[in-house]
């Protein structure tokens, strides 16, 4: 059987992807009115790299409760007024040709803090920013200390989840993903780093990650059978043996499969600021890799893909399904379509208007 290319469609449950270059979550915490509401900032910004050819273009992390984002000036989806702001952004996207997808992420005990040209920090109540919540009342260094949720925060926290899920489906996304990398709250329950409690949603690893398949059986349910759910995770807190390792992601990926995810996105980090991580082009390709072997789930990779040549070999070896690129659509929103005519993939979905730099070698 020929190996999938870059450039070939994927289909997952009802959605096919015209190719497997996609744009990452990336926040940009640009809510100027502090209320959630998506901006045409928003929409020049993934529409863009809509028309710049992508598969997939999926928002950045949107918080699922007003507590859950990570600052002020997060996209939010818990209300009607944010599912039409993006309701427009998806159709732009749409009309380009690629599939949209949302991350719904609640922050934890990351929420809160100050954007980067805000210097760095916790946002105060008095400078309208909230008491940030955690699986348990251990803080990330540098921000403030969280409360430990109680057994019904959690339970809202499941609860909207699915509630943004069904807000999502109906301004026009094609995907849902859930946010548990990073050291946001998913995250935070999952490592024992982040997480001493002593109740049914700390210990084991069983325990541990009670709350992301509870997130994850809900926005199945709200999802239905068509649409696909992927679900983000760091494959490793870079602190073994202490932290989040490799052999929990494997597991928690096939009990995930088994609830109904349809691809693992896999990144890592993200929970301590004092992590050993060895950084390099596709340093994190072979978590994608082994999670997708061992957990028998699809996957994509993500970190430094930042050369179509290199993209291309991911999918082509089998290493993950799709590819995940974020800084390097930051930097040329047309990555996917540079990519195409650099590998010599002759793709249809160039932009009219953009047509003449497909022929860089006639004259003007």
């Amino acid at each position: 059987m020929t190996a999938p290319s870059l450039f070939s469609p994927l289909t997952l449950r009802g959605t096919t992807f015209r190719n497997r270059l996609w744009v990452a979550p990336m926040c940009q915490y640009s809510v100027e009115e502090r209320d959630g509401v998506p901006t045409d900032w928003h929409l020049v910004h993934l529409g863009g790299m809509a028309r710049g050819g992508a598969g997939l273009v999926v928002a950045e992390a949107t918080a699922v409760l007003p507590e859950g984002r990570i600052t002020p000036w997060d996209t939010g989806l818990w209300n009607d007024e944010q599912r039409d702001a993006w309701a427009r952004i998806v159709s732009f996207i749409h009309s380009q040709g690629a599939a949209a997808g949302i991350q719904l992420a609640h922050a934890g005990r990351k929420a809160s803090t100050h954007r980067g040209q805000e210097g760095r920090g916790a946002v105060t109540p008095a400078e309208g920013g909230w008491e940030p919540l955690g699986p348990s009342d251990l803080p990330f260094a540098g921000l403030a200390e969280p409360a430990a949720m109680s057994h019904a925060q959690i339970a809202d926290a499941v609860a909207a989840f699915g509630t943004s899920a069904r807000l999502a489906l109906d301004a026009g996304f094609d995907v849902l993903e859930l946010h548990a990398a990073h050291g946001y709250l998913l995250h935070e329950f999952l490592s024992p780093l982040s997480n001493d409690r002593t109740d049914e949603y700390g210990g084991s690893l069983e325990n541990r990650a009670r709350i992301v398949l509870e997130s994850m059986k809900e926005v199945r349910r709200v999802a239905g059978e068509n649409v696909p759910v992927f679900v983000r995770l760091s494959a490793t807190d870079w602190m073994e043996p202490e932290g989040w390792t490799l052999e929990d992601t494997v597991a928690l990926s096939g009990w995930l499969r088994e609830a109904g995810a349809d691809l693992i996105d896999v990144s890592s980090g993200g929970n301590v600021p004092d992590a050993r991580i060895t950084v390099g082009p596709g340093y994190q390709v072979p978590f994608a890799a082994e999670v997708r072997e061992r957990a028998s789930v699809p996957t994509s990779a993500v970190g430094l893909v930042t050369d179509p040549e290199l993209a291309a070999h991911v999918v082509a070896t089998g290493q993950a399904d799709a590819v995940m690129a974020g800084r390097e659509f930051l930097r040329d929103p047309h990555f996917a379509l540079r990519a195409a005519h650099e590998l010599g993939v002759t793709v249809d979905y160039w932009p009219t208007q953009y047509e003449r730099g497909t022929f860089a070698d006639r004259p003007a």
